[in-house]
């Protein structure tokens, strides 16, 4: 990492502002900005951080009690703050698939692998690079664009993110990488720059933050910075500890104690909290879209926040997850909606603050928020669908304040506004309503790829 005593407002400063109540100098002005109409013919610099595997109430500004952080909390705070944000797959690589392509991650093959693994066939897979994404969208219209930590998406070289529109990549290529060795669970080495492996020294979560700090004090604007942090997912490491053993493997990498979780989650917020100090410290806050968000539900050392299941499962602790977006002059600060958005949104949503038309050809499932954010239109009702085929098998659709579920011990339906759990079936009660959902999952599996099961891997 860089000598701090080098950086006008490190890490220290940021976060004693933030306690003294400045974060809102920071964060890109009063709650009044947003008051400010945006600067006309300006494109936005965007940046899109995603946690990994963050539950719902994981953020102390969600519900966590047992640690603060105040970064996120403030940044929440600076924009508008989501109760009903969804991923829209409960697990890494197709909601990350749906986030680059902005449709489903079942129009795609490699959206069918939940998630993609170091099988034989699975690193054969990779996203297709002559499928549009939002970076090579963003790139073709003139942005400079960067992504800082985890793809998923292919390991072979044509899939790589230099294929897909990004100028500059750092970060590991697979799902799961020790944060101080830096390799993945069967112990090889995983850091690439750009197409080259590349070894550092640092805390993973701390080097990619490096990384997005030297990216944006290069002022190469209008930039699009894809910040995908590869926190809190397993191993559950702290700074300062030893690298994972891989000697056998361990499965899934699930592995180190659960009181390490509440140091990675600060440790994301400190590296959130460089990014910031780093677009105040560059005068670019006032002309930054920032958006934060995770890649599906939490694991066991999560806080779901009351919400059913997690990880891996359509159930809304698999799918909802805290987001919030910033926008100073064009997005209110302060405001909490109950406007359900998904991963889809963002990309449709960040092409828009860009001014970048969507092609024809590859029109995107998700919406622009942007009217409903600025408050020029009112929250929209959506019909939003999932599948799980291969580890469970799971489907679900939410319509409004209602979800139809089905796993692998039958079929629900629930009322989440109020029952947020998913804990009282209501089928008995709205049989026409529940036969509807489940014609429209029907409908919608249809007009998808059909799934792949783990045998058929």
């Amino acid at each position: 990492m860089p000598d701090e005593s080098s950086v006008s407002l490190n890490r220290r400063d940021f976060l004693g502002l933030v306690a003294a109540g400045g974060g809102a100098m920071l964060l890109g002005g009063p709650p009044h900005a947003a008051a400010s109409p945006a600067r006309q013919g300006t494109r936005p610099n965007i940046i899109y951080i995603s946690a990994d595997d963050l539950g719902y109430g994981d953020l102390s500004g969600y519900g966590r009690a047992d640690f603060q952080t105040p970064v996120l909390d403030s940044l929440a705070a600076a924009g508008t703050r989501f109760t009903q944000a969804y991923s829209i797959a409960p697990i890494c690589t197709p909601t990350r698939v749906g986030f680059m392509t902005g449709r489903y991650p079942a129009r795609h093959a490699v959206g069918l692998r939940e998630p993609l693994t170091l099988s034989d066939a699975d690193r054969r897979l990779g996203l297709d690079p002559a499928q549009p994404t939002v970076s090579s969208l963003l790139r073709d219209a003139g942005y400079t664009n960067a992504l800082f930590g985890k793809w998923h998406l292919g390991m072979r070289r044509e899939f790589h993110p230099n294929r897909h529109g990004f100028h500059e990549f750092f970060g590991p290529l697979t799902g799961a990488v020790d944060y101080a060795a830096h390799h993945d669970v069967m112990g090889a080495p995983d850091l690439y720059r750009n197409d080259e492996p590349v070894r550092v020294e640092g805390y993973l979560t701390d080097v990619l933050a490096d990384e997005a700090v030297k990216f944006i004090r290069a002022r190469r604007e209008p930039f699009f910075l894809s910040h995908q942090g590869t926190a809190p997912h397993a191993p559950w490491q702290r700074r300062g500890d030893a690298p994972v053993r891989t000697d056998p493997p361990v499965p899934g990498y699930n592995v180190g104690p659960g009181d390490r979780f509440p140091d990675m989650v600060r440790a994301l917020d400190e590296a959130v909290g460089r990014i910031l100090a780093a677009i105040a410290e560059q005068g670019m806050a006032d002309r930054t879209l920032i958006i934060f968000t995770s890649d599906n539900g939490g694991m066991q050392h999560s806080n779901m926040g009351g919400l059913a299941r997690g990880k891996g499962q359509v159930w809304e602790g698999g799918i909802r997850v805290p987001a919030f977006v910033r926008w100073p002059g064009v997005i209110p600060a302060g405001v909490t909606t109950t406007q359900v958005a998904t991963t889809l949104d963002w990309s449709a949503t960040i092409l828009a603050a860009a001014g970048v038309a969507q092609l024809p050809t590859h029109p995107f499932d998700g919406m622009n928020l942007i009217p409903v954010l600025a408050g020029r239109e009112p929250a929209r009702e959506r019909t939003i669908f999932w599948r799980m085929a291969q580890r469970v098998r799971q489907g679900a659709v939410r319509q409004g304040r209602w979800k139809y579920l089905r796993d692998e011990d039958g079929e629900y339906l629930f009322d989440l506004v109020l029952d947020p759990g998913e804990r009282k079936d209501r089928k008995a009660d709205e049989p026409a309503r529940f036969q509807r959902l489940e014609a429209a999952y029907g409908a919608w599996e249809r007009e998808m790829l059909p799934p792949v099961t783990l045998s058929g891997s």
